[in-house]
């Protein structure tokens, strides 16, 4: 299969591309850092086609796909959406709005400039899977989440229209949706490179790791074509429903 996967330079976008090169699938790997494209190429070898550009860049967005082999371009199998960050941990009345426009640019326009470039070729061949990596947090609010949840509720949303739009049609959308997931350059993004205070974040917790979301995806890639999976909600153990806060004397 011709996958596409954006993010692909840490996290769950490498642990991804490295799962499905496993099976021999040609990976269409995006990313900002030249660098870290070029080491996967290195190790993944000749499978993997690296498209260095910034996402939320509708016009490098559209340039970089378009310099893709035209028989691999029309025949994408798999688009997984996976770029995103999230800045800042903030309570909405003391936050950055470039960090905010940030997410915004990346986690929404970026995930919507790409999905509107492939999808065509996935309804004129009838057949297609998007997978988008959502978030806990665009399901349940939690202090500081303010811009970064709302970006993933619009995925969640997002993908469930999509899924509403293709009815006829044999592409499916699925929404994985993590929890606290460490083994990522997540929290050192929302923290600006405080390691220290990126750390502490998973500090005692076994927390999810980026090869059980990259195992997540190879099981719905390799589901019967007559099956959609909408939303696959997923946190630690260690993780669960705070409830509903009170504050006292207020």
């Amino acid at each position: 299969m011709n996958i596409l996967i954006t993010g692909v330079t840490s996290g769950f976008g490498l642990a991804i591309a490295k799962r499905l090169a496993k099976d021999n699938h040609t990976i269409i790997g995006t990313g900002r850092r030249a660098d870290k494209l070029s080491e996967i190429k290195n190790e993944l070898g000749e499978n993997f086609i690296p498209l260095c550009f910034d996402i939320s860049d509708l016009t490098a967005t559209k340039s970089a796909i378009e310099s893709l082999d035209n028989g691999i371009l029309t025949n994408i199998d798999v688009l997984i959406n996976n770029a995103g960050l999230a800045l800042g941990l903030e309570s909405a009345d003391k936050a950055d709005i470039n960090d905010w426009e940030q997410m915004i640019n990346t986690n929404v326009l970026g995930l919507v400039n790409i999905t509107n470039l492939i999808l065509p070729y996935m309804t004129a061949n009838n057949s297609g899977l998007i997978i988008n990596i959502g978030s806990t947090a665009g399901n349940y609010p939690y202090f500081g989440a303010n811009v970064y949840g709302a970006t993933k509720a619009f995925v969640k949303q997002f993908s469930l229209n999509l899924r509403a739009d293709l009815i006829g049609k044999r592409v499916r959308v699925t929404n994985i949706e993590p929890g606290l997931c460490g083994g990522t350059e997540f929290s050192n993004v929302r923290f600006k490179g405080d390691d220290e205070k990126a750390n502490k974040t998973y500090e005692k917790v076994d927390y999810i790791r980026p090869t059980d979301i990259a195992d997540m995806v190879h099981y719905v890639i390799n589901l019967p074509p007559h099956i959609n999976i909408n939303r696959l909600e997923v946190m630690p153990v260690a993780q669960t429903f705070n409830g509903l806060t009170v504050v006292k004397d207020l």
